[in-house]
């Protein structure tokens, strides 16, 4: 039977519990506008989630060329039909009345409308005149982690043959550079060796700073129905937070903030003092571990207890839940990756696979997740920093085979440095050096640290800013020019989510006025410069989605991304596909190294790896020696303090972070009512503990400082652990009250005025979650209710909060059985 549920007060849905080995049923939901009936429907056109990793599958439902709703695909291994929050209600994002149709571009010191001709003949003027007077490093392109594969390949090509400039980053270097970096370190590539199939086989399931309940909510409801199956696994669960993983785990430890590395050292310690390894594996398919044991010799529970304000029995009751699990399954999220040792301690989470050999089969795996929904695709492309198909930049048969699939030179392809990472070329921003900054799909200007310093960049007369969004954004308010671009169910591509599932999105309706998809934006850029190969041809010969797919198809062929086996028509109808996808896995591939590591040889890796604490490069000769056989590598690192601790004027902790309900800067969800409604405005987050001894109460109205700067919101009283503090990093100005905007007197509400510029030395990835703050009453709450929501990890401490997140009528979804699902392929 069908029933009807608020999908913002329960946001997770019904429970359909399975047993451990078993499949996963399905569980279809569905969300229509006011009005509308399935059989009204004219179409339904298949897509996937563009508003976080999970890639859940779904049809978008159109009525007379406008989307009316979604639900989920019943056939995709994903998701099996069900859809989070942001996945039901996104989609009205699409039609808010305030996005972009015409080009703008500054005259006077203001944005005006202007046409597509006049405002690409300024960015190409722009590019010519830099490209004549200093070259191409003067040009760089900050990218998303939601445009499509054929987008991410385009810019890719354009920026590194067209242009010849090493500047080219993604966002996703605030959400998933470590996990591509700790793969490379551990296996000598990208590529996530698991799969969300383990979740049905594990049975312990660890999470280390990976609240997946709001991150992944369909994968939290997948293990969710395991735990109400027969056999249910066991969760660890390692977040300094109360979230709903916290509530469910078997073994909670909420470490101080900036200590996962003592942490997870400590626990492969008691893991190899105790014998519960796998010699042989370790003998057959890894190097190191000598020196790894010898490593962890002194760095004991007790060690790590001090450092960590976790008891010692605590940890070592972790390791011997790690350590006694028949089938392992490990996430990785941003609770690790936004560290200053974030690399290091993602790599002791693969070291704790490699030494328990649990990888490659059934339950037996680990994902270092990703933040954003094509963020895989962005590492692949070599839209992020490294060369497209996991190619490295050192290794010069790799630069000749990149130059030979785009017919360049491989002098072209810039490779004489690493590929800059995003928080470096700002600087080179800040310092000059770059004179122009193409931003697409991207807010900056609220997603980066100290955004004081930020928007003192983006404004400088010197730098010429592009803008390609969908909204007049806080970045976009301070560009040059600024294109209106397509999104999601207005253009056809394809992304990759978390576990290497390729789906196709389908365009569904037209977008509004003058907004072009960025392939055909990047590709009017392309022909307009006139960018050509070696033979004086066109260098980018596509001209749509698929002709872009087939010629991604062509570079990533032998590589470990390997595609040539996937083809639209595949991928249409049915179930999203696992890469690699080739002759020897014309289905897919769903886990890697079920047969030892595969591409951590010298010739074929994609890095010859780092130093884990200082981040400087090894080259080929160093890798060669310490690994001549390409076999799995253990490395280990020591622990340092966070390089910003609490003083007398800053005692707190600040850890900045998401709710189920937001995506990034709430730039789409902001603009969805009832995820808008669910989680308003910003909010402060702090410890019972903390509160009773300052005397402050739920909604009380607070500043938290940093050294950089403050912000303002309500107080919420939550489960988390003494001495921290945490703020949602998703509010930035776009709607905030008068008064409380950049350059207002009062503090803002974006979590960013307060944070650190400074990076993990490894994966050069931000800190978010370190800062050292103070934190000051402005006035007693005297009532006012915090605008946290009651559910997920914002739960108030003592279950009582003055109001309750709930949706009413117009957030009710259908969820149904899979006999009442009629697969669609693609239009009908």
């Amino acid at each position: 039977m069908d029933a009807s549920v608020d999908r913002i007060a329960d946001p997770w849905g019904g429970r359909v519990p399975h047993g451990r080995h078993e499949p996963w049923p399905t569980r279809v939901d569905t969300y229509l506008a006011d009005g509308i009936e399935p059989h009204m429907v004219q179409k339904w056109v298949q897509s996937a989630s563009i508003l976080h990793s999970d890639g859940d599958a779904m049809d978008i439902a159109v009525i007379d060329g406008r989307m009316v709703g979604v639900r989920g695909r019943a056939v995709d291994r994903v998701n099996r039909g069900r859809l989070g929050p942001k996945d039901l209600f996104g989609w009205q994002a699409n039609a808010s009345p305030d996005r972009l149709t015409r080009p703008l571009v500054r005259e006077g010191g203001k944005l005006v409308e202007t046409d597509w001709d006049a405002a690409m003949e300024r960015i190409v003027s722009r590019s010519r005149e830099l490209l004549d007077a200093r070259g191409p490093a003067s040009l760089g392109f900050y990218t998303s982690g939601q445009l499509f594969l054929e987008e991410y390949y385009t810019l890719a090509v354009l920026a590194r043959a067209g242009i010849g400039t090493n500047h080219l980053d993604g966002n996703t270097r605030l959400c998933t550079a470590t996990a591509a970096e700790a793969l490379k370190e551990s296996f000598g590539c990208d590529g996530q060796p698991g799969s969300y199939d383990d979740i049905d086989d594990a049975d312990v399931v660890a999470l280390f700073g990976h609240n997946i309940a709001e991150t992944q909510p369909v994968q939290w409801m997948r293990i969710l129905d395991r735990l109400e199956g027969t056999d249910p696994p066991r969760l660890l669960c390692v977040d300094p937070r109360p979230t709903p993983v916290a509530r469910k785990a078997t073994l909670h430890l909420a470490p101080r903030l900036g200590t996962n590395l003592a942490l997870l050292n400590a626990l492969l310690h008691e893991i190899i003092r105790t014998g519960r390894i796998d010699e042989e594996y370790i003998r057959a398919h890894t190097v190191g571990f000598d020196e790894l044991a010898a490593h962890l010799q002194d760095q004991t529970p007790k060690w790590a207890a001090d450092i960590c304000g976790i008891p010692a029995t605590r940890i070592e009751q972790a390791a011997e839940l790690l350590g006694g699990a028949e089938r392992l399954l490990s996430t990785v999220l941003q609770g690790i990756y936004q560290s200053h040792q974030a690399t290091a301690a993602a790599v002791q989470v693969n070291n704790l696979h490699l030494l328990r050999g649990m990888l490659g089969r059934p339950g037996a795996g680990v994902l270092q997740m990703n933040g954003q929904p094509t963020a895989q695709n962005t590492r692949e492309c070599g839209a992020n920093g490294d060369l497209p198909g996991f190619r490295n930049w050192q290794n010069q048969a790799h630069v000749a085979d990149l130059a030979e699939v785009w017919n360049v030179e491989p002098s072209t392809i810039p490779h004489h440095a690493p590929p800059t990472h995003a928080m470096q070329m700002f600087r080179y921003a800040e310092q000059g050096s770059i004179g122009m900054l193409w931003i697409s799909g991207t807010n900056p200007a609220v997603s980066l640290p100290e955004l004081a310093r930020i928007r003192s960049i983006l404004a400088q007369e010197r730098l010429f800013v592009v803008v390609q969004d969908l909204y007049m954004t806080e970045t976009a308010q301070l560009a040059d020019v600024v294109l209106p671009a397509a999104t999601w169910g207005e253009k056809t591509g394809t992304f990759t989510n978390a576990d290497r599932t390729v789906h196709l999105s389908e365009k569904a309706v037209e977008p509004p006025g003058g907004a072009k998809p960025d392939l055909e934006i990047f590709l009017d850029y392309a022909r307009r410069m006139d960018f050509r190969d070696k033979d004086d041809g066109p260098l980018i010969t596509w001209d749509d989605p698929e002709s872009a797919f087939e010629a991604w198809k062509r570079c990533s062929a032998g590589r470990p991304c390997d595609y040539t086996g996937l083809t639209y028509r595949l991928l249409r109808g049915g179930s999203g596909i696992q890469w690699p996808v080739d002759e020897s896995a014309p289905g897919g591939t769903e886990r890697l190294y079920t047969d030892g590591i595969s591409w951590a040889s010298a010739d074929l890796c994609e890095e010859y790896g780092k130093d884990l604490v200082t981040g400087g490069a090894d080259g080929e000769a160093e890798y060669r020696s310490f690994n001549p056989d390409g076999k799995g590598m253990l490395k280990a690192a020591a622990y340092l303090p966070p390089h910003e601790m609490p003083d007398e004027a800053y005692p707190f902790q600040l850890s900045t972070g998401r709710t189920i309900y937001h995506f990034h800067t709430r730039t789409k969800t902001g603009r969805v009512p009832q995820l808008n409604a669910a989680a308003p405005d910003v909010w402060v987050e702090i410890s019972a503990a903390d509160a009773t001894r300052l005397d402050l109460g739920e909604g009380d109205l607070v500043d938290v400082s940093t050294r950089r700067g403050a912000i303002r919101g309500r107080l919420r009283i939550t489960g988390l652990r003494p001495g921290v503090l945490f703020v949602p990093f998703h509010y930035g100005y776009w709607d905030t009250p008068a008064g409380s905007g950049p350059g207002d007197t009062a503090p803002g509400r974006a979590a960013n005025e307060t944070t650190i510029t400074d990076w993990d030395p490894v994966s050069k990835q931000p800190l978010f979650k370190t800062a050292a703050a103070a934190l000051t009453l402005v006035e007693h709450g005297e009532g006012t209710p915090s605008p946290a929501p009651t559910t997920g990890a914002a739960a108030p401490a003592d279950g009582k909060a003055r109001t309750t997140t709930l949706g009413g009528p117009a957030a009710h979804v259908t969820q149904a059985p899979h006999t009442a699902w009629t697969p669609t392929g693609g239009d009908q």
